[in-house]
């Protein structure tokens, strides 16, 4: 499989860029800039941008020049808005089969992509196919592998092999479907994702069930998660799939029991401050955190995990390394914890 190189971000390799799009118009630049930067620190590694006009294709340049993230444009309908875009200096370009328009239009397009060496992802989206593939007895799935095969001729056509490839629908088994037979017909990464998933618990859980056999199977180079949701929630929850998959290994992790009639204190509260005290903190090795609610599950059923606490109603017990450490008031367990957690900073 060919690898992609977006600005400085490779798409194909064995690394899995996370990448989400800016929900508001380009034309607010601040907005834009200041979201860009605060995505970028969370973990995102490629923006993607809606280019809907000439005025957001001008708006674009400047975020371009403010910013150090690979930027995607995203076009639809209007070709000459994806040259424009290529001359502002995006790093890459999103086009779809389905409202790009003809044969002629796609080769200026390419035309432009060649002069400037950046890449394009060809999305073909389930709800947005060609109208010649409609009506001829094709299944979703059969008609969003046919519009990628037209569409790539135009590319190879022209000698132009710099092409990542997206197949999303709505539905996620349809989703599976399409990726797991485009893995084997086509041989370009994979960009993958449920579009139009839903809000963050819908969303979440359709990308968790449609992302998970793919990237279980080696189906998959860089992810989305389209979650009607703020961009931060589409940046968190990509990184807990690609952790929980194996695809990336958090710095920390926080594990903790679902609680039951034994729990005398609210251990989801507990688990939130922790998240909140070391949100941002460097650690020099990966560490894995405890919360339980009882002395059952203590540091037998977290004896893997570096440290942690088994909840009592008044007081705690404080584990490290599967080990009882003493015990503490519940008023103190963040503050012990961040205490023995202090070795393991990174020093600036």
């Amino acid at each position: 499989m060919k690898e992609v190189k977006v600005k400085d971000v490779i798409i194909g390799g064995e690394y899995i860029p996370i990448q989400t799009m800016i929900k508001n118009p380009v034309t607010d630049i601040d907005l834009t800039v200041s979201k860009i930067n605060r995505l970028q620190k969370l973990g995102c590694d490629i923006i993607r941008i809606s280019v809907p006009d000439q005025a957001s294709a001008v708006a674009l340049k400047e975020v371009i020049r403010q910013t150090s993230i690979p930027i995607v444009a995203d076009i639809h309908f209007d070709y000459r808005l994806a040259i424009q875009a290529i001359e502002a200096g995006v790093h890459k370009v999103r086009i779809n089969p389905g409202n790009i328009g003809s044969a002629d239009r796609v080769k200026k397009v390419i035309a432009c992509l060649k002069e400037y060496q950046i890449p394009v992802r060809i999305g073909i989206n389930g709800g947005s196919l060609p109208d010649h593939l409609m009506n001829k007895g094709l299944s979703t799935v059969e008609m969003m592998l046919k519009a990628a095969e037209e569409e790539i001729n135009y590319f190879e056509e022209a000698d132009y092999h710099n092409i990542v490839l997206s197949f999303k629908s709505s539905h996620v088994l349809e989703t599976i479907e399409v990726n797991r037979k485009a893995d084997q017909k086509f041989h370009y990464p994979l960009h993958i994702g449920i579009t139009e998933a839903g809000d963050l618990l819908d969303g979440t859980i359709k990308n968790c069930c449609g992302l998970t056999p793919l990237l279980l199977s080696g189906i998959g180079n860089t992810i989305r998660v389209s979650l009607t949701a703020p961009e931060e929630e589409e940046i968190k929850v990509g990184q807990r799939i690609l952790e929980a998959v194996g695809k990336r290994v958090p710095e920390i992790e926080v594990v903790s029991c679902p609680t039951c009639g034994r729990t005398e204190v609210n251990i989801s509260d507990i688990v939130q401050q922790i998240k909140m005290k070391i949100q941002g903190k460097k650690f020099n090795k990966q560490l894995k955190i405890a919360v339980m609610g009882c002395v059952v599950n203590g540091p037998g059923e977290a004896k893997d995990c570096d440290f942690g606490i088994a909840c009592g109603k008044n007081k705690s017990m404080l584990f490290y390394q599967g080990k009882k450490l003493k015990m503490i008031k519940n008023e103190a367990i963040l503050d012990e914890l961040l205490i023995i957690m202090e070795k393991f900073y990174e020093k600036d």
